[in-house]
């Protein structure tokens, strides 16, 4: 598993955490480095993706609710709702990475830890999001 790879898997377990317990941003993420040690690549990383996604967490979630057509994103499987934030971020805010990267990173992780479907619907909303970004 490349290290970029494992770093977004931190991530989404973050995220997910975060979304459980309601915890300030720097105490979990010191805590949970803690807890599970890294090198300094993969916890740089899962931090990126982590704190922007949280700092943009609202303009994220707009952005998924206006392509999530007729669902709610408070009704998405949590794995699904986290993977596409952390994925969204990458998309809007980190150009070094190919948006195909991007999605196809996304893709193989909520087929890992989500649903059979997981991975069509995740595909779908992160193309529309990569289409607007270069469409606008």
């Amino acid at each position: 598993m490349g290290k970029r790879r494992r770093a977004r898997e931190l991530a989404l377990q973050i995220l997910y955490g975060m979304e459980i317990n309601k915890g300030d941003l720097s105490c979990v993420l010191s805590g949970f480095w803690k807890a599970y040690p890294c090198s300094e690549e993969i916890q740089r990383f899962a931090t990126e993706l982590v704190t922007g996604t949280y700092k943009n967490l609202s303009s994220i979630d707009n952005l998924l609710r206006k392509h999530t057509d007729n669902w709610d994103i408070s009704r998405l499987a949590a794995v699904d709702r986290n993977v596409l934030r952390f994925a969204t971020y990458e998309l809007l805010f980190l150009d070094d990475i190919p948006p195909k990267v991007t999605i196809n990173e996304a893709i193989e992780i909520v087929k890992n830890y989500s649903t059979a479907d997981s991975g069509k619907f995740v595909n779908g909303i992160l193309d529309k999001i990569k289409d607007e970004k270069l469409n606008p």
